[in-house]
């Protein structure tokens, strides 16, 4: 089977046209006609994964993150990315990104895995694209919901802990006595904070938050800042989900390689 096959599979569930203009999803490393081997499906493309890709006999990553974002005026192996993309072009490895167009759908989206994970029900997009759509689904950025029965603040943190398995929660004060209205962002979701007031949301669940933009939750919502990785990580499940239900002719891998660069002591 052809990577243009797998790539358009990938398009159909989130065209690239959906991306953020700061973006570069799509093809980085590799040719669409090349065949296939098997794949190896990660949140960063690292040159550890390729090595991965290497000893698994694959040709193919597919990654949440673009290894590359900004254009490169060289390539001397002297960074990570550089590194990282050299390593793919001698191995004849493909590299496929697939992120904000992957963040900002419904269905099959980003943002509705983890709302999967917490079991919100009544799911909607929390800041939708004007009124663009994609096959009859909302477009945009973020996720709101609600859980069957409302918790103790202290209670939900604990479950939220455990339901994507963190090892620390960076919050705010906790301004609400119980959580029911549940707002998340993987990844940089600062930006929907008002959003998620404007809501009624009583938790906003996300990552990146700086030390003066906590202020911001303002006694009238409780922030959480679960780390970037720790928020996306299942995106790497979502994928492998995706390429498993629909392809059967080439072996798939989820990355065994954890390729969060914060560490916690």
């Amino acid at each position: 089977m052809k990577l243009n096959q797998l790539i358009q599979f990938f398009q159909d569930i989130a065209p690239a046209y959906l991306q953020e203009d700061y973006d570069n999803a799509g093809l980085i490393t590799g040719h669409p006609d090349m065949e296939i081997k098997g794949v190896v499906v990660c949140l960063d493309c690292i040159e550890e994964v390729i090595n991965e890709a290497i000893d698994l006999g694959c040709n193919v990553v597919v990654a949440h993150h673009p290894i590359v974002f900004r254009g490169l005026k060289r390539l001397n192996g002297n960074n990570y990315i550089e590194r990282t993309i050299i390593k793919a072009i001698k191995n004849d490895i493909a590299i496929f990104a697939i992120h904000t167009n992957l963040d900002n759908v419904f269905i099959s989206g980003v943002n509705t895995k983890i709302a999967e994970k917490l079991g919100l029900k009544d799911i909607r997009i929390l800041a939708p694209k004007g009124n663009l759509t994609y096959k009859e689904q909302t477009v945009g950025a973020g996720m709101i919901g609600y859980l069957d029965k409302e918790l103790e603040t202290s209670v939900f943190m604990s479950y939220l802990k455990s339901r994507m398995n963190l090892e620390i929660i960076r919050h705010t004060a906790w301004c609400k006595e119980k959580i029911s209205t549940v707002a998340v962002c993987g990844g940089s979701g600062g930006f929907l904070l008002n959003h998620a007031k404007n809501q009624g949301a009583d938790i906003f669940i996300t990552a990146d938050y700086k030390y003066h933009e906590f202020f911001d939750a303002d006694g009238d919502i409780v922030i959480a800042d679960i780390g970037h990785f720790e928020s996306e990580k299942f995106t790497i499940e979502l994928l492998y989900d995706l390429i498993i239900n629909n392809f059967s002719t080439f072996a798939s891998h989820c990355t065994k390689n954890v390729t969060n660069p914060i560490k916690y002591f």
